[in-house]
């Protein structure tokens, strides 16, 4: 994600109080849309870490309530809290399943939220810096694509080559094996169309076959669970060729 790092240490200045006075707009927040599993919500978790700003997930599910007027009394407080913590790094995982279109089957409730958390979107606080993930973007209003919600939008892909070995490696060192003992760069190979959350899983299955085996973990059994388990983008890859399309000329490639 080198495109999306560079984007996000530039912004980082904007929070500086000297900003504003070179003219520096607040950054908003940034979209990220793309595969399942390839580390999109973990970017909310690292830049919350880095920016050393507290995390605060927005979940929109937890907005709805069974009483008039509930709903929006909920997000008027959800809001003040940020508002109260800014800076702050906002983070929505999986936007769009809070916030899709409205039904008109429930009263018009999902619509007046949509308005109100849209308007928060346009006027938030300073420094209230929102990383919103959303697997399936087409379903979100045309409103939160426009510009002035979120500074930009990114489309994160599967790993390459490199980046799988990379992951490989940290998630075998996790599990207190010694990487330097396996062939990364076939494994890499091997895991050709994985996700990263893909690869973790085929590490942890293949150490639960060495363990029923009784032997210590090697290539082949990594091999072996990578084999057996085929990722989403064969099983799914029309919809993988759609999101794709979608990101043409809409999003940035991280």
């Amino acid at each position: 994600m080198d495109h999306l790092k560079e984007w996000l240490t530039l912004r980082r200045r904007g929070l500086d109080p000297a900003a504003v006075q070179a003219g520096l707009d607040p950054p908003r927040g940034v979209l990220l849309t793309g595969v399942p599993g390839c580390g999109k919500s973990l970017v909310a978790k690292a830049l919350a870490g880095s920016w050393n700003l507290p995390l605060v997930l927005l979940d929109p599910a937890r907005l709805y309530g069974p009483y008039v007027g509930e709903s929006e009394h909920r997000l008027d407080q959800a809001m003040d809290t940020v508002a109260a913590m800014a800076p702050a790094i906002v983070w929505i995982d999986e936007i769009e399943k809070g916030f899709a279109p409205p039904s008109g089957g429930d009263g018009g409730v999902a619509s007046r939220v949509l308005g109100t958390f849209l308007r928060w979107m346009q006027e938030r606080p300073p420094g209230a810096f929102v990383v919103a993930t959303a697997n399936d973007v087409e379903s979100l209003p045309p409103e939160f694509l426009r510009k002035g919600r979120f500074d930009e939008i990114f489309f994160v892909d599967l790993p390459q080559a490199p980046e799988r070995a990379e992951i490989f490696r940290l998630h075998l060192a996790k599990r207190r094996q010694d990487p330097s003992t396996f062939d990364l760069k076939a494994l890499a190979a091997a895991a050709d169309g994985f996700s990263g959350a893909e690869i973790e899983q085929a590490v942890a299955g293949a150490l639960y076959r060495a363990y029923a085996g009784g032997r210590a973990l090697a290539t082949q059994d990594l091999a072996a669970e990578l084999q057996a388990s085929p990722p989403l983008s064969r099983t799914r890859a029309g919809d993988l060729a759609l999101l794709r399309a979608w990101a043409q000329g809409r999003a940035r490639p991280v």
